[in-house]
């Protein structure tokens, strides 16, 4: 193939190719798209082009994002995606090496993530009973969530027919296309059966409108077609202040991180947790165990009887 003329060929072609080849999820075409737009305005800026572009170009770059105050996190995704880009022009033969190849990102926080008690999420299953015009789509969607630790973009996203009869089981297709099975709890079994039967009453009523069914679980009039991230981001802080609990603590990843702390501390091992969440790599799974350290280390220093806050 030839060499792309412009920058915004390269990004492209590069994004065509992720899609179709490992076949990405769109939301991280979406990320690597923001990422490359951003470091192509810094190479046009600077009289630079992708085909001569340089190692130390590259860090003079990521200097900049530092200088700019950009998290850790965001940082290290730029870079990443800065990293496929050349990767993927080196394979094609655009250059003769991959001048990103040997930057090292920045180091990772070893922040622990945020999670709830079970009194918490009790608290929020509770609010679900009584939210918004529709309660039971609300507390349907937060057993769901609390049962599965779904991704939020694949609980908005779940069809009518991946829930059809009275499922003890979901099948879930996540990042990259990958499916997996996750399980249904009694009480998330029982919410999603209520919202069905729901649905066929608001179907009824559409019909007579002419309006024509939706294959998701979650419909909208939006674009998509079903609930949005930011619209179910949005029920959680209602939520949240329904039950009395600060909504900077409540989102729908955090009910994510609970599913998976609670399923430790009681005795699930971490290779069923990688499983259920969809990790491809165990690491991404082993930072829950840091919690159980935690708490466990909080235990014994607040009630151990030689401990030196018992001693003081």
């Amino acid at each position: 193939m030839s060499i792309p003329r412009t920058h915004d060929q390269w990004i492209n072609l590069f994004l065509d190719a992720q899609a179709a080849e490992l076949a990405a999820a769109r939301n991280t075409l979406l990320a690597y798209g923001r990422d490359l737009l951003d470091f192509k305005e810094f190479v046009a800026a600077n009289g630079l082009k992708f085909v001569s572009c340089s190692q130390k170009e590259i860090e003079s770059y990521l200097e900049l994002c530092e200088a700019q105050g950009l998290a850790r996190t965001t940082r290290a995704r730029r870079l990443s995606s800065i990293k496929q880009l050349f990767r993927f022009a080196y394979e094609e033969g655009w250059r003769s090496d991959n001048p990103a190849l040997k930057i090292k990102g920045p180091k990772k926080q070893n922040s622990l993530p945020k999670t709830l008690s079970h009194t918490q999420v009790d608290a929020l299953l509770a609010a679900a009973e009584n939210h918004g015009p529709e309660p039971l789509r609300t507390k349907c969607l937060l057993q769901v969530l609390y049962a599965t630790g779904m991704r939020v973009s694949e609980l908005v996203s779940l069809t009518t027919s991946s829930v059809a009869g009275d499922p003890r089981v979901i099948l879930v297709k996540g990042k990259g296309g990958k499916e997996r099975i996750v399980p249904l709890s009694k009480p998330a079994r029982a919410a999603l059966r209520d919202w069905k039967e729901r649905c066929e009453e608001i179907l009824e009523t559409r019909k007579k409108s002419g309006t024509q069914n939706s294959k998701f679980l979650f419909p909208s009039r939006g674009a998509e077609g079903h609930l949005t991230r930011v619209r179910f981001h949005g029920i959680i802080k209602e939520l949240a202040v329904q039950a009395g609990i600060s909504p900077a603590l409540v989102s729908p990843h955090v009910l994510r991180h609970a599913f998976a702390t609670h399923l430790l501390e009681g005795g699930a091992d971490l290779r069923s947790i990688q499983a259920l969440l969809g990790h491809s790599d165990i690491g991404t799974t082993e930072i829950y165990t840091h919690i159980l350290e935690e708490r466990l280390r909080t235990l014994v220093t607040d009630h151990h009887p030689l401990s030196a806050s018992k001693r003081s």
